[in-house]
């Protein structure tokens, strides 16, 4: 899978990255939906080890604890969201995973991402389809211990809920291809949804992006970025 094209509304390209696994590139913004550098290796390393395993680490959503509550926003080809749930089900935690997204990938473009994921396992293909086939603003459990709400929507046009998550993944396009998403308003309704000790993950490392999470609250610190990329940022919200 070097390079498909569709016709559709979006207007997208499956391309392949430097560690074989695919993306989406969008002609009309000139953006992937991941790093050409590697799609699986940068979630992996923003959003698994710097957000995820470190909670896991400090027991939330382990067994006789309420599930990790989790946001994500850039639900994208479900990649996080994937990497997640076998993260979680080799720790033996439970997590609450909604994922917020303004551009629902067409069945063609799910057919074609799906050999990638059988190619790995029967599980990871059957959850790859599943996550894709789930209804949109319904919850459902894709594996055992692992609930999943997807919404189409645009999160600042969304009530979520005060103190309701302790993750977030922010894995929006970058700020030059949605400024919307990047202001300092949305960093203050997120901070108002975030748990006490949550923490932000997210591949940016822009300044202005660090400077918009302060000024909602957000304690910042650079982490060595994936690979193609310097550094990413964590943040968190104060106990």
């Amino acid at each position: 899978m070097s390079q498909q094209k569709f016709s559709n509304e979006l207007k997208v390209e499956i391309r392949q990255t430097a560690d074989g696994s695919a993306t989406l590139f969008v002609p009309a913004l000139g953006e992937h939906y991941h790093s050409t550098h590697g799609a699986r290796q940068e979630s992996e390393h923003v959003f698994i080890r710097a957000g995820l395993a470190p909670l896991l680490a400090a027991g939330l959503g382990q067994a006789g604890s309420p599930p990790l509550r989790l946001l994500e926003i850039g639900l994208g080809t479900g990649l996080n969201a994937l990497l997640t749930l076998r993260t979680a089900a080799q720790a033996g935690a439970a997590v609450a995973y909604a994922g917020f997204e303004t551009r629902s990938l067409p069945a063609e473009v799910v057919a074609a991402l799906a050999p990638e994921w059988v190619a790995q396992s029967v599980a990871a293909g059957a959850q790859f389809k599943a996550l894709h086939a789930a209804p949109w603003s319904e919850t459902h459990p894709l594996a055992p211990g692992f609930l999943l709400t997807k919404r189409l929507q645009p999160v600042q046009e969304a009530a979520l809920p005060p103190a309701g998550y302790d993750l977030i993944y922010f894995d929006a396009f970058a700020p030059d291809k949605q400024p919307e998403l990047w202001s300092e308003a949305i960093f203050q309704q997120l901070y108002a949804a975030a748990a006490p000790g949550a923490v932000l993950v997210s591949y940016c490392a822009q300044g202005q992006f660090r400077r918009n999470l302060r000024a909602a609250g957000w304690l910042t610190e650079k982490l060595p970025g994936p690979p193609g990329k310097r550094e990413m940022t964590r943040a968190r919200k104060e106990d």
